[in-house]
């Protein structure tokens, strides 16, 4: 969270804590998803990142829509804080 610390405060911008196993990180805009996959024994820096764009007739993107979706409505918002 160190990292995002710049970001406290933004207007639109929200972070949620959850205790969920998560094995992505994923990062969500329009109908765009950058998927950041995790490789054990690999810092996540060093792994592929997946762009996926929603397109008709295919679920991947979908997928990890609804995925994000369940954990976040489950996550607990952290106060608003300056940087």
């Amino acid at each position: 969270m160190k990292l995002y610390r710049p970001l406290y405060g933004t207007p639109g911008i929200e972070f949620r804590a959850h205790c969920s196993t998560l094995h992505n990180s994923l990062y969500m805009f329009d109908d765009e998803i950058l998927v950041n996959t995790q490789i054990y024994g690999v810092s996540a820096p060093l792994t592929p990142v997946l762009h996926l764009r929603r397109v008709a007739g295919a679920q991947l993107v979908l997928t990890y829509q609804h995925s994000f979706e369940k954990v976040w409505a489950s996550a607990v918002p952290l106060p608003r804080q300056a940087p």
